[in-house]
């Protein structure tokens, strides 16, 4: 006799899809209850996702299920960080980064369907001074308009573009000092991104060659550039290019210090902060159990 499964969803109700689609009653219907021992809870308040992990995770549940966008699957992530409880992603969210890059399906029916081939595996996560992020992090002009996004009244691609061309011109670019592993540069950048996963939602790839399970960072620089790159640099961001164009530069390390002139906005999985000066990042190797599709076994 097969031993069931025990996992539980938690569900964040203010997500970007589930006010157009009712993803708790599919998750009802279509879980296959010969393989799952579960229940479904609904989130409060901001951290309630981290608290309802780590209670789940002392209770030796084999998995905790976010439903709902990046900022729920970093909650749920930083309740089971060390533990034996995995993560898994049913993602309703706008830009499902890290979701994305697990090759997890988007039509939730058919995520609810992937969990019956699902298998445990270890992926990496970062720091961002004492703040855990699994797809990326970083500061500069993607911080700027983390920080815009989060203050509009709606959600998904369109707004998020909105966000970009409001930001962009009053933005300045910044000069960073870099320091690796071994070795520092300095330089004016538009933005710096340190990335775990491959994407920054919505299929962007920021940094295509980023592996979860490499025990490195990737740092993706975009220096200044003019109004004529543009086009170009969306069209590889998109492509899975990005890394080939001359105004983009890219280091893989372990851990970075970033030194800037004063305190201003970073952000982490989407999620903008205002930090200081000086912000220490670092990869914690094989930190995080998740549930990823059979047919993805190379992350």
């Amino acid at each position: 006799m097969n031993v069931k499964r025990k996992i539980v969803f938690v569900y964040n109700p203010i997500s970007g899809s589930h006010r157009l689609i009712p993803v708790v009653p599919i998750i009802e219907r279509f879980i296959d209850k010969d393989l799952y021992d579960f229940s479904i809870v609904s989130t409060q308040y901001k951290g309630h996702a981290t608290e309802l992990a780590r209670e789940y995770a002392v209770r030796g549940y084999d998995a905790v299920i976010a439903v709902g966008g990046d900022g729920t699957v970093n909650e749920v992530g930083c309740g089971l960080i060390d533990t034996d409880t995995a993560l898994g992603i049913i993602p309703c969210g706008s830009g499902n980064g890290l979701a994305r890059h697990l090759g997890i399906p988007m039509d939730p029916y058919k995520a609810v369907k992937w969990l019956d081939k699902s298998v445990f595996t270890e992926i990496d996560y970062g720091m961002m001074d004492s703040q855990p992020f699994f797809c990326t992090c970083g500061v500069g002009f993607d911080a700027k308009v983390s920080d815009s996004f989060s203050k509009s009244g709606s959600r998904g691609v369109l707004t998020y573009l909105e966000s970009i061309m409001k930001e962009i011109a009053t933005y300045h670019n910044e000069t960073y000092k870099l320091s690796f592993d071994n070795s520092s540069e300095t330089f004016e950048a538009f933005f710096i991104t340190c990335a775990n996963a491959d994407q920054w939602g919505n299929n962007a790839f920021i940094a295509p060659t980023a592996s979860l399970q490499d025990g490195l960072l990737d740092v993706i620089a975009a220096h200044p550039f003019s109004v004529v790159d543009a086009p170009l640099i969306a069209f590889q961001l998109f492509n899975k290019m990005i890394d080939k164009n001359p105004n983009v530069s890219v280091r893989k390390c372990r851990r970075l210090t970033i030194t800037r002139d004063q305190e201003g906005p970073a952000h982490y999985d989407g999620e903008p902060v205002t930090m200081g000066k000086e912000i220490h990042i670092e990869l914690v190797q094989g930190g995080l159990k998740a549930l990823i599709p059979d047919k993805r076994r190379t992350i």
